[in-house]
């Protein structure tokens, strides 16, 4: 198997080595003769990087990578039509085209939960107790709290937009500190509904209740743009806003509009709807063009992660090892068990 791997950062190929040593080790215990071959480039996949991949059998992307359909096509023409994804979304892969020309897709549903939910109740935490104005003013030797007063989380209604296994974990979290759990899913949560206090109820009606809202719904076409101006006028004043999944689930511009006017109160996200080219970068000695993204990093009342939220141990080890376990199927003529195209 020959495989190259977009977009690999520093912090990833560490993971991917050692998974890669493993799977190297087990072969040789097997008695396996035939060598793999996997590169790694911290290039995104796109029309202008698509010919790196001739010569291989497949390739490994990520979050940020460009697999639409002319990059589909080409990758086609060289060949290459086994494709990688170590992540759990899929919205930058045009499924259709890769269906209508052959390829194998799979991603990484499972690696861990766990690690995006956490850091859900990370940003409302830090939002709500005011962290980053505080470290600021500590840094600054200022310890007075004048400005620090903040809220709990303790008996607030927090909405859940998707509870899937990232939004039913969080409602398992914030169920431990007694917060009241509103949510909105096209299929309810059985299991989830035993376990917590987590209520159903319609979309207009969770917009206009909650305190705190959260998006957990991955990234499709009626999921764009889900929290518009329309919507956000109907939210409570002040309310906080919470986006781990994908950036384009909520209209920037209207979100920071409603910043400006403090309807909405809190914002917290580790997605952004225009990250491609900025997250992932080290762009210290550049200047920012982007001025929606600027104007949103200016605000007190805003944390912003740059895509880490995946970014744990845990997490690196199952995305490198699920990666790998796929490309060992197809190597051996085999589908993989996360098969994006049946």
């Amino acid at each position: 198997m020959r495989a190259l791997f977009y977009s690999t950062q520093k912090f990833e190929r560490v993971f991917l080595k050692n998974e890669e040593d493993r799977i190297s080790e087990q072969e040789k215990i097997e008695g396996k003769t035939e060598k793999n071959q996997f590169d790694y480039t911290d290039h995104a996949l796109s029309m202008d990087s698509v010919e790196c991949a001739k010569g291989y059998d497949a390739i490994s992307i990520f979050a940020g990578d460009d697999a639409s359909e002319p990059v589909i096509e080409r990758l086609a023409q060289l060949g290459v039509k086994k494709i990688a994804i170590r992540a759990a979304g899929y919205d930058n892969v045009d499924l259709k085209k890769a269906k209508e020309l052959g390829f194998q897709v799979a991603n990484v549903p499972d690696y861990s939960p766990y690690a995006i939910a956490e850091h859900t109740i990370a940003l409302m935490l830090n939002l709500a107790r005011k962290i980053k104005i505080a470290e600021r003013q500590v840094k600054e030797h200022d310890f007075r709290t004048d400005n620090l007063v903040g809220f709990e989380l303790h008996k607030k209604t927090v909405g859940i937009i998707g509870t899937g296994r990232i939004g039913s974990i969080v409602a398992k979290i914030l169920n431990g500190f007694g917060a009241k759990i509103i949510a909105y899913d096209l299929i309810e949560n059985e299991a989830l509904k035993k376990e917590t206090n987590i209520q159903y109820i319609s979309l207009n009606q969770l917009i206009k209740q909650s305190d705190i809202i959260t998006i957990h719904t991955g990234l499709h076409p009626n999921t764009r743009h889900l929290i518009n101006e329309e919507r956000i006028e109907q939210m409570k004043d002040g309310v906080m806003i919470i986006n781990t999944d994908r950036g384009a689930c909520l209209d920037t511009k209207a979100v920071i509009e409603a910043l400006k006017t403090k309807k909405i109160g809190y914002f917290g996200a580790d997605v952004y709807e225009y990250e491609k080219g900025i997250f992932f970068h080290d762009l210290r000695t550049e200047k920012l063009k982007d001025e929606m993204l600027d104007e949103l990093m200016k605000m007190d009342n805003v944390i912003l992660t740059p895509h880490q939220a995946f970014a744990t141990n845990e997490a690196l080890t199952n995305i490198s090892n699920g990666t790998f376990k796929t490309l060992a199927n197809w190597k051996s003529c085999l589908s993989s068990l996360n098969e994006l195209i049946v």
